[in-house]
């Protein structure tokens, strides 16, 4: 089944787009699987087999959700198989994902997000970039690789959007409010080009030597500014893209519009949102119905 994999995985990256870090978690869990599996051919795999090999899975501890993911990484390997020619059957196409309690994201108040953008504040070239990137993030919901890999030419302060390049090399449009579009207007001016110490690079955000920003790099910004603002809750960048749609939907934004925005191919990976819309009808009917 190696070839099988290795042929799966060049799909996935050269002819799916996919990023590097995806086919790399693809990679982990399917080797594990293939592993589970011995020397079988793709015929020569059953239903009871994928099954034994969930099983398997929850013995050893893993939590339902990486259970889940694990059956969706083998489910795209099978149905890869089956359309390619290399197959005729499709074991895990009668597979149940394994159901448990759904972790809602973690997010931050109103407040939180105040002092964490306040935190950030300052006339030097490092708050000005830090403050552009605390707003950007929080009012576009980008993940942190989108953040940080923003070029130049992607963002139109003028008319108030940016074009980034999400998960399967598909490109979207996200608008940018006033605030954001004023801390990045003042990084333009007053701190990109002192950081930049005459070099030249397409990133718009660039680091204090003059290079372009990392994942990491802006980790521990966020953490530095968090810790600042006397935030005691753990959070990382992907807590500000919660927070975003979260507060979104708080006042009024209908899910498919976030779905757009966070760039989420499927309107089931924004629904971890719904407690949200359910929460504020709650709210709503408490306040206006004449018997809430």
């Amino acid at each position: 089944m190696d070839q099988y994999l290795d042929l799966f995985l060049n799909y996935l990256l050269v002819e799916k787009g996919a990023a590097a870090n995806t086919v790399a978690a693809y990679s982990r869990d399917l080797a594990r699987y293939l592993s589970y599996l011995g020397n079988r051919t793709p015929d020569q795999i059953r239903p009871s087999d994928v099954a034994g090999y969930l099983a398997h899975l929850k013995n050893q501890g893993m939590a339902p959700r990486s259970r889940a993911r694990a059956l969706s990484a083998l489910r795209m390997l099978h149905r890869f198989l089956v359309v390619e020619g290399y197959s005729e059957l499709n074991p895990s196409s009668i597979i149940e994902a394994p159901k448990g309690v759904h972790k809602l994201p973690a997010v931050l108040n109103n407040r939180q997000v105040e002092a964490l953008l306040a935190a950030a504040r300052g006339p030097g070239a490092i708050e000005l970039r830090d403050t552009a990137m605390l707003e950007l993030l929080y009012a576009t919901g980008l993940r942190v690789s989108e953040l940080v890999g923003l070029l130049f030419s992607e963002v139109n302060l003028s008319a108030g959007y940016l074009m980034t390049l999400g998960k399967g090399s598909k490109e979207r449009l996200v608008p940018i409010g006033e605030s954001a579009c004023q801390a990045v207007r003042c990084y333009l001016e007053e701190a990109r080009e002192e950081l930049l110490r005459g070099k030249g690079s397409a990133n718009l955000f660039v680091s204090r030597l003059g290079e372009g920003m990392t994942r990491q790099a802006f980790w521990n910004i966020i953490k530095k500014r968090a810790l600042q603002a006397g935030i005691n809750a753990a959070i990382s960048p992907h807590t500000l893209r919660h927070s975003f749609a979260t507060h979104l939907l708080e006042n009024g934004a209908d899910l498919r519009s976030v779905q757009i925005m966070l760039g989420h191919a499927d309107l089931s990976s924004t629904q971890i949102y719904t407690h949200v819309t359910r929460e504020r009808l709650k709210r709503l009917h408490g306040e206006f119905h004449p018997r809430g």
